[in-house]
């Protein structure tokens, strides 16, 4: 027994020893090259490779350092601007332009991916780094088509990793507040929710830029930062923040709020896939008497109205309202005239048979209608809390990532995170359909054109994915990427 122990130790520090040669630098060994599922590393830590590194990916990748149980071992960023605090924080850091490069280069080398890199490159980032076996953390919406989201929610029941999405209000104490406030009967069955949010707070509703083709940064690799994006010349202005509002990159205010307010009913009614859809959008003007036709670009705020079928929670089916540039729903009758709805900008409001409650982004400040019911009901928990709230997010993952996949509880795994994408996602296909434009000869022999998917309820089937009665939508449930990148088959 000795003998052998004496045998086996000497053989691990002989792999040590050329593995950490080999990687030039690499202090802390990842867990995976130690020892099987289960095995805990020496330092017990995660090793975390960061694609997108500036902005949020920023406060991720030091969220996850400052747990005191993850090393940032890698940095990948097109944009060196971006990356610059990062690689000043982590100056052992081993820095990447192109995340392919990364994951050919090192994936020996670490154990999980942190992505947060504008939506559309998302879910080839994810699956990419899943199909090598790594834990992976992706930012809010999971992915930029419903295609992509229904793609990563297979991919999260074959491959034995341990996901999280970044939408954090997830690990708050609200949502799992208000759930227990609804076990209890307090509002009944639900009748209606309403989700609102003030954003966009970035130019949407306008053409793309006519300008003159103005120089990329050196500091940008402007290819790559396309990806799978049709190629167009860089303009200035789109990054770091501004290609929210472009379809081509983007998700509009729904990607950048939807699964921060529509987590809540979407928890605690046990919602699935809506069977239809429909909505309205705020007008843009090119002169005194025409609207704009701007179908690049999201609209300036929108109306989304989506129907679920019933269940257990529900009194019926139930009709979800999603509203965003500011417009809100009119004010509950129980809340007093200067109490404020929601969180000001932003909020949740759910209707049942009985009463109401609400909540502010996030879940945040959870409130049963009126306000007062708050402090006067007291219903004995149901859901364990997570350490450190939203906050605790971050951890959850980590910890989770280290005990390894089926070991601990996460808050917003891919099989419900994905789902969730998909309930904001089909609401943009409706947004989206506004902008389907046919060309039709008149009696006169002019052009006109009309716009088919305006003023009609969009049927949705969940099972194939598809619209059932506006054929022309379905080219926005799946993209085409550009050649030379394509998402890895399942």
């Amino acid at each position: 027994m000795e003998k052998n122990k004496k045998s086996s130790s000497s053989s691990r520090r002989d792999f040590i020893k050329s593995t950490a040669l080999a990687t030039a630098g690499i202090s802390i060994i990842p867990r995976h090259v130690l020892g099987g599922p289960g095995f805990v590393a020496p330092s017990d830590k995660l090793v975390v490779a960061g694609i997108g590194v500036g902005g949020k990916g920023q406060s991720d990748i030091w969220s996850f350092y400052q747990t005191g149980k993850a090393d940032i071992a890698f940095l990948c960023d097109v944009d060196d601007r971006r990356a610059k605090i990062s690689r000043e924080r982590f100056p052992k850091a081993k820095y990447y332009k192109d995340w392919r490069e990364l994951f050919d280069k090192e994936a020996k080398n670490f154990d999980a991916v942190s992505v947060s890199t504008p939506d559309h490159n998302h879910a080839i980032q994810t699956l990419g780094a899943m199909q090598l076996g790594k834990h992976v953390y992706v930012q809010k919406p999971l992915t930029h088509d419903i295609y992509e989201a229904r793609a990563l929610t297979k991919a999260a029941e074959k491959y034995d990793v341990v996901t999280q999405m970044g939408n954090q209000g997830a690990s708050g104490d609200g949502v799992r507040k208000m759930r227990e406030w609804f076990n209890a009967g307090l509002i009944g069955k639900a009748k209606e929710v309403y989700c609102f949010t003030d954003r966009p707070v970035w130019p949407q509703g306008i053409p793309w830029p006519a300008e003159k083709k103005s120089s990329v940064p050196a500091e940008l690799d402007w290819n790559l930062w396309l990806g799978t994006a049709p190629y167009k010349e860089y303009v200035n202005g789109l990054v770091p923040f501004n290609w929210r509002g472009w379809w081509d990159y983007g998700t509009g205010a729904l990607g950048d709020m939807g699964c921060h307010l529509i987590e809540a009913p979407y928890r605690v009614l046990d919602l699935k896939y809506p069977k239809n859809v429909e909505c309205s959008v705020g007008s843009v003007y090119v002169d005194e008497f025409k609207r704009g036709y701007f179908p690049e670009s999201c609209p300036p705020s929108s109306h989304v109205t989506m129907t679920f079928d019933g269940n257990q929670n529900t009194d019926g089916d139930l009709k979800l309202h999603w509203m965003d540039g500011g417009i809100q729903p009119t004010r509950p009758e129980e809340l007093g005239p200067n109490e404020v709805f929601g969180d000001r900008g932003n909020g949740v409001l759910i209707i049942g048979t009985k009463g109401k409650m609400m909540c502010g982004t996030y879940g945040e400040n959870p409130q049963l209608l009126p306000t007062s019911r708050t402090n006067e009901v007291n219903v004995a928990q149901q859901y364990d809390r997570v350490p450190g709230g939203a906050n605790g997010h971050y951890g959850q993952w980590v910890e989770a990532s280290i005990a390894g996949p089926g070991k601990k509880e996460l808050s917003s795994p891919f099989e419900i995170a994905g789902p969730l994408t998909e309930i904001l996602l089909i609401a943009n296909l409706a947004i989206r359909g506004t902008d389907i434009r046919r060309e039709k000869t008149n009696a006169d022999g002019n052009i006109e054109f009309e716009y088919p998917g305006r003023y009609i309820q969009m049927t949705w089937d969940s099972d194939n994915m598809r619209v059932t009665n506006l054929e022309e939508a379905n080219k926005f449930v799946k993209r085409d990427y550009r050649d030379g990148w394509k998402l890895g088959k399942i």
